[in-house]
């Protein structure tokens, strides 16, 4: 088998899990009926696989850092096959949580491991495109697995997603267990060096770009589905299809935002991506009523928020080059984190407030990115000034 091949089925195996991770978000008005919660307690299964995500997986890379990385991926898998399977056989919603718990384990475990094995497997010259290729595994979820499971939830009970997603796992781990060679690990980086970097100004305004604008996205895209159905007036039998579109977009808006940042560079991609993402959110609140207005809007939202994806990857490995791959690492962390705090406060917003506050806080959120990018361009700039004026007088 090819190498390529290797690393597609490395990025189908992201998008399983991918898909476990965001699936909620599009069936979570029949969790909550199901599960007989809130849909704000629904949309807590959320937060909590994101921080449990964000906190465990650096910890646990960091132990196994050593292993084998085809033994450390199957073991990871493992795990996910698990979680799943009590997702389904467990009553209530304690007992949920408990499995998303174990679910966030085992997916973290799986996607790193995953761009680890696909960036030494890799010719030398590609390891950055096998890399690109697992992320857009795990990016896909959103286009396919979200509405597929949407549909499977409509025709079969949302419980049938995640005995799929079960046996879709073991599936994946005999494949694996074939096709990927034995893998070296690495030699273990102690975490409290991981997180020194975390002391330098520049990394943590970057970071923060990050926090901020993917926890925006997350306050108002947690709660998408029920805020379709009751705000925007979608029809139950439209939303699989309003899902699909903006899981499209998604894409488009990934690919786009890392041609315009290699075309236009971080900061004209970043400025201009995150400003059409703030006037999305605000403009889906005024758009109601107007299946093909808010579907315009989801596109444009959709497509500005992942655009800025790529360029902000590549912002950071800019920021500290020679720890780009522990940048990227704590970049991860990060994303989830801000995935669980805009869950969070995104479902303390239904709680204290209304359905229809979430894009204005999740517009906020991005807001606040903006800033931080433009104080970090400022840095930058004086930066490159002071080396100029240095150069000139010597």
């Amino acid at each position: 088998m090819s190498v390529s091949w290797k690393v597609y089925i490395l990025a189908i195996v992201s998008f399983l899990v991918g898909t476990s991770e965001y699936i909620l978000s599009g069936i979570l008005d029949k969790v909550s009926l199901s599960l007989g919660v809130s849909v704000a307690a629904a949309g807590q299964l959320i937060t909590i696989f994101s921080l449990v995500y964000a906190i465990f997986t650096p910890i646990l890379m960091a132990v196994t850092a050593g292993i084998d990385r085809r033994k450390l991926i199957m073991m990871g898998l493992g795990l996910f096959v698990v979680s799943n399977t009590l997702a389904v056989l467990l009553p209530g919603y304690g007992l949920f949580v408990v499995a998303r718990i174990i679910m966030a384990i085992g997916a973290g475990i799986v996607v790193v491991t995953a761009l680890n094995i696909a960036a030494k497997i890799a010719p030398e010259g590609k390891q950055a495109s096998a890399i690109a290729t697992v992320v857009m595994g795990f990016t896909a979820s959103l286009i396919i697995g979200v509405p597929l499971g949407r549909i499977a939830a409509d025709t079969l009970g949302w419980k049938s997603v995640f005995g799929g997603i079960a046996l879709l796992g073991i599936l994946a781990m005999i494949i694996l267990s074939f096709a990927i060679p034995r893998v070296k690990g690495d030699e273990p980086i102690p975490l409290r060096q991981q997180l020194r970097l975390l002391q330098k100004p520049k990394v943590a305004l970057g970071l923060s770009i990050t926090f901020f604008w993917l926890g925006g996205y997350s306050v108002a895209y947690t709660y998408l589905s029920p805020y379709l159905l009751e705000v925007s007036g979608i029809s139950d039998k439209y939303l699989s299809g309003a899902l699909l579109i903006f899981g499209i977009a998604s894409m488009i808006g990934s690919k786009i935002g890392g041609f315009s940042t290699d075309r236009w560079g971080v900061n004209r991609t970043l400025f201009s991506g995150l400003i059409l993402h703030i006037v999305m959110l605000i403009l889906l609140s005024l758009v109601t009523n107007t299946l093909i207005g808010v579907m315009v809007v989801l596109l444009l939202w959709s497509f500005s928020a992942w655009s800025s994806g790529p360029t902000q990857q590549y912002h950071l490995t800019t920021i500290e080059p020679e720890a780009s791959g522990v940048m990227l690492g704590l970049n991860q962390s990060m994303m989830q984190l801000a995935m669980a705090a805009g869950a969070g406060i995104g479902g303390v917003a239904i709680g204290t407030a209304s359905l229809t506050s979430i894009t204005w806080i999740g517009a906020a959120g991005v807001a606040i990115a903006m800033i931080a990018t433009l104080i970090l361009y400022r840095m930058n700039s004086k930066s490159e000034m002071n080396v100029q004026h240095l150069v000139q007088n010597q």
